[in-house]
């Protein structure tokens, strides 16, 4: 656990599988998602429960161990399962991002999935929006490019990485069935911590809507908070200024690192297919670069799923080549996590993932404690919003690859340059999938 900095919500735990805040086998991420995916065909196609608990058993095992979890992963996805009828997968930004991703691959034909983002885009509208009342950044909505990708009477999946009160669930539910009536929904997360009285608005939702709601987790027990956040004590505003965005830099003394090193995916005929939207942020900033189509962030079918496999292993494959060290991060980037993810398990041995963070947690050094570093600086995309890489020592790594959807302006990037330069690591990669037209390249070391 850690200390989380928010009014709303004083804790945080942090996952050990969820690959957000403390680096992971990133085959233990996926494993994470498709644990779940098992744990649903279980509910939904009880006929086939021996065969699941025999896989239930194989996840656990690559779970607690992390040199199994590739090939427990492996034979999860060889099951290669599917439904009878239409499944939907939704996704909670910005931590299950990659946790629901996860889970809808497993699933060979017949699943969709999109995930909620907080970013806005005028060009589109969008299909669902709703608010995450604990979050210190509340508003959550959903884009598609087909109308109608929550069509049907099909049941849809709702992947978070902890359900704490469920209140998050229960506002995307009655927005979707509001648009989107139908009879099923499930919530899948990591952790689920609901009260008896949390579980009781699960129980009166469904009999206001006459619908049924099927919780699913990995874990579920209860929790008990006491005490009053310190939010005003000055040594938990950190060194950040202000305790909404408290983080302590870890290597102010190591600012001489070897450089930092630019590459662009997009000049080179990559075969990701493109979205081309603008996002405006909250501080007035528009960025120009196109999205890529089949994050999730847009809807994405089972039959997009072969592409996408193979342009990520053209990627990784490119990024083999460039790796030089025994060491290696690979760090996705608000979001942007299930690529980067998928990729870092290509790469081979003694290669670790996580993502940045905007959840500002207060870190501090002490056995049993979540976030022992933080490394805090403002978002590319927004300057009104803080960002975090927590848990990078100097020295931990050789190299880090610090994969990015979507190039911002320059002026705009240079604070997460210097907070990499900071992190004490001899090379920093950074590659952009999409890189602003008419920009002058970065690529000389810095």
């Amino acid at each position: 656990m850690a200390a989380r900095v928010n009014k709303k919500r004083s804790f945080l735990f942090v996952s050990k599988v969820l690959g957000k805040h403390i680096p992971v086998n990133p085959y233990t991420s996926l494993l994470s998602g498709a644990a779940l995916a098992i744990l649903l065909y279980k509910e939904l196609v009880p006929q086939a429960g021996q065969q699941m608990d025999e896989l239930i058993g194989e996840a656990v095992k690559g779970l607690l161990d992390s040199d199994y979890a590739q090939e427990a992963y492996r034979k999860l996805m060889e099951e290669r399962l599917a439904f009878a009828e239409p499944i939907r997968f939704v996704g909670f930004a910005e931590t299950a991002t990659a946790l629901g991703h996860a889970m809808y691959q497993v699933f060979a034909y017949g699943a969709s999935y999109i995930h909620t983002t907080r970013e806005d885009i005028p060009g589109l509208q969008p299909i669902i929006r709703f608010e995450e009342e604990h979050s210190h950044a509340v508003d959550q909505r959903c884009y598609v490019l087909d109308e109608n990708a929550f069509a049907g009477e099909g049941p849809i999946v709702l992947v978070d990485d902890e359900i704490t009160t469920g209140k998050t669930t229960l506002n995307i539910i009655r927005d979707i069935q509001a648009h989107f009536p139908r009879k099923q929904y499930v919530i899948a997360s990591l952790l689920d911590w609901r009260t008896d009285s949390d579980e009781q608005a699960f129980t009166d939702l469904e009999a206001e809507l006459g619908i049924t709601i099927t919780p699913l987790s990995l874990l579920k027990g209860k929790i008990e908070v006491q005490g009053v956040p310190m939010l005003d004590h000055a040594e938990y505003a950190g060194r950040a200024g202000h305790a909404e965005h408290a983080a302590t830099s870890i290597a102010e003394d190591t600012t001489d690192a070897s450089g930092i090193i630019d590459h662009c995916f997009e000049e080179d005929a990559s075969g990701f297919e493109r979205v081309v939207h603008s996002s405006i942020s909250t501080d007035g900033y528009a960025n120009k670069a196109p999205y890529l189509k089949y994050t999730g962030r847009f809807g994405l079918q089972s039959a997009d799923n072969t592409a996408l496999d193979a342009e990520i292993m053209r990627t990784a494959e490119r990024l083999k080549k460039l790796r030089s060290g025994q060491r290696t991060l690979v760090m996705g980037t608000g979001e942007f996590m299930y690529i980067p993810m998928r990729i870092a398990a290509e790469l081979g041995p003694n290669v670790y993932y996580q993502s940045t963070t905007r959840s500002p947690v207060y870190p501090h050094r002490e056995k049993g404690y979540g976030v022992a570093c933080g490394m805090p600086y403002p978002s590319p995309d927004d300057g009104t919003v803080r960002n975090f890489i927590y848990n990078v020592d100097p020295g931990q790594y050789d190299e880090i690859f610090v994969l990015i959807e979507r190039e911002p302006d320059a002026q705009r990037m240079q604070p997460m340059l210097d907070a990499l330069t900071r992190l004490g690591c001899d090379q920093v990669h950074v590659v952009y999938f999409n890189r602003l037209t008419g920009q002058e390249s970065k690529g000389a070391r810095i």
